[in-house]
């Protein structure tokens, strides 16, 4: 698989911009980055996110000679919404991205929102897939869990479970509206109780350099994928087949990550037939930005074996 066949992308600091239609005239769209001659890793990212959700640090991917490949979900950047969608649609995107770039099978990683999806796509489509690692993964919780949620995230998920699509829409307008006019201002808004080590990677300039771009490329479309995939995270998952999602899954979590209880997680966790449950001994939601490297090594490992 060449550098040179892999789309209809231009090569620019590294990063090439594609995209395909699907069926019906639908656009899904995703980024490759890292080594371009390198060794297929698929990437989803969290919510709201992305195809630039893209480290502006690529050095651990280029280092171990990795072609990464960022993708996006239906109603985020230059991909077509599909109102009402669960996780099914997403994941048979991502399949076609792989057809499309002649990818028989690879590792995957995601954090935050990218946990029911890659969950999804791995139950799916099982021989696509040599390993899995989730990051600060979400999953569904309990009330009481729900009381330690952020704020946004405690109203998002009660007009979820009441199924009022309206009334998220709503909620998160502003917000959107927020994150185009300075996208680190409003995150830093909404993460004021996070942990203080989610405060620091938020500082970090070569965090911001990569977030500013993704963040407002996520909210190009409007406020309605954002919705939509609110409405999946909170109260669709059982669209997932856990006991079909037989690929290794590491994941890693933090115990005072605010935005994704750790013991929902782990219950998901407790539920893979091969899952591997792998606490951070500190930090917050944003704790993997500064592991890129070991998280990669574990993943590649899990995947040649």
């Amino acid at each position: 698989m060449g550098a040179t066949a892999r789309g209809k992308g231009t090569w620019s600091n590294l990063v090439a911009d594609q995209h395909v239609e699907r069926p019906g005239g639908r656009t899904i769209a995703w980024t490759i980055s890292g080594d371009p001659a390198g060794r297929p890793v698929l990437r989803v990212p969290g919510t709201p996110g992305c195809r630039w959700t893209v480290r502006a640090d690529q050095r651990p991917w280029v280092q171990r000679g990795l072609l990464m490949i960022t993708t996006e979900r239906p109603g985020f950047g230059a991909t077509t919404r599909v109102p009402g969608r669960g996780f099914d649609q997403p994941a048979d995107d991502i399949v076609a991205i792989l057809d499309h770039l002649g990818v028989e099978k690879v590792p995957v990683y995601g954090s935050s929102g990218a946990a029911p999806h890659i969950l999804a796509l791995c139950a799916r489509h099982p021989s696509r897939i040599s390993a899995t690692t989730i990051l600060a993964g979400a999953a569904p919780v309990t009330d009481s869990e729900a009381e330690d949620l952020l704020p946004i995230n405690q109203q998002a998920r009660q007009l979820a479970l009441a199924g009022d699509l309206p009334g998220l829409q709503a909620l998160l307008a502003p917000v959107r509206q927020a994150v185009l006019a300075d996208p680190l201002a409003s995150f830093r808004n909404l993460m004021a109780t996070a942990p203080e080590d989610d405060l620091a990677i938020l500082a970090d300039p070569s965090y911001q350099e990569s977030f500013v771009r993704a963040m407002r490329e996520a909210m190009a479309q409007g406020v309605d994928g954002w919705a939509d995939e609110s409405m999946a995270n909170f109260a669709r998952w059982d669209d997932i087949d856990l006991g079909a999602v037989t690929t290794s899954v590491r994941w890693r979590h933090a115990a005072r990550d605010r935005n994704a209880p750790e013991s929902a997680a782990r219950r998901i966790v407790d539920a893979l037939p091969n899952g591997h449950w792998s606490p951070w001994p500190a930090g917050g939601h944003l704790v993997a930005y500064h592991h890129e490297g070991d998280i990669l090594d574990d993943l590649l490992a899990r995947a040649a074996a």
